[in-house]
C-alpha cells in the first residue's frame, strides 16, 4: 500500500512537470529602462558649478578653496570679504625671490631646508622618506600634515587646496603635496583633522 501511494505521488508529479512544459508559463521580462529612469533624473537636477560631493579621503567633499557665494572672481561676496585665491603658481617666484626656510620633519628626526618654490612631499620624498600621498593634486586627505606653531597660512602656501576648510588650517593643518613654506616651522606629517 506505501509503495502504491508513492507510484500514485511520482505519477501525479510527472502529470504537473508535463502540463507546466508543455503549456508554458506565459512570463515575459519587462523591458530595462533604467537608462531612462537615470536620464529624466539627471534632467531634473539643476547645473552648478560646484564639484560633486564625494568622500573627502578620496577627493572633494570639503569646503573648496575659492568657492565663491556669488559673483564673480575677484568679487566681495556678501560678508564684504574678497574670495580667497585658488593657489599660487610656486613657478612664477622670480628667482631672486626664493628663499629657503627650515622644515623640521618631526617624526622623521630630521630638519631640511626647503625652497618657497618647492613643495613639501616632493622635497622630503627626495630626502628617501616615504611620506603618505595619494592624488598628489589637494583633492584628497592622504599627505595631511599638522604645523606645530599654529595656523598653516602663517607658514605655507597651497597652490591647490580642494580638502582643508579655513578651520582646519587655523588649526595648523595642510597638505603637504601642494604645500609651499612661507616660513620655518616643524611638520608632523600623516596627521589628518
Amino acid at each position: 500500500m506505501v509503495s502504491a501511494g508513492i507510484l500514485l505521488g511520482a505519477f501525479l508529479t510527472l502529470v504537473a512537470v508535463a502540463l507546466h512544459y508543455s503549456k508554458g508559463t506565459g512570463w515575459e521580462a519587462n523591458e530595462d529602462i533604467s537608462q531612462e529612469v537615470l536620464e529624466k533624473r539627471a534632467e531634473s537636477v539643476p547645473e552648478t558649478e560646484f564639484p560633486e560631493p564625494m568622500n573627502r579621503s578620496i577627493g572633494g567633499g570639503g569646503v573648496a578653496a575659492g568657492a565663491v557665494a556669488g559673483g564673480s572672481e575677484g568679487e566681495l561676496a556678501e560678508g564684504g570679504e574678497a574670495e580667497e585665491a585658488e593657489g599660487f603658481d610656486p613657478d612664477a617666484i622670480p628667482e631672486d625671490e626664493v628663499e629657503t626656510y627650515e622644515i623640521e620633519f618631526a617624526k622623521e628626526g630630521e630638519t631640511i631646508e626647503i625652497a618657497n618654490n618647492e613643495n613639501i612631499l616632493d622635497v622630503g620624498e627626495d630626502e628617501g622618506w616615504d611620506l603618505p600621498y595619494a592624488c598628489r593634486e589637494g583633492s584628497c586627505l592622504s599627505c595631511a600634515g599638522h604645523i606645530e606653531e599654529g595656523p598653516a597660512e602663517e607658514y605655507i602656501e597651497h597652490s591647490n587646496n580642494d580638502t582643508l576648510n579655513e578651520e582646519e588650517m587655523d588649526n595648523g593643518y595642510c597638505l603637504t603635496c601642494t604645500a609651499y613654506p612661507t616660513d620655518s616651522f616643524t611638520l608632523e606629517t600623516g596627521e589628518q583633522p
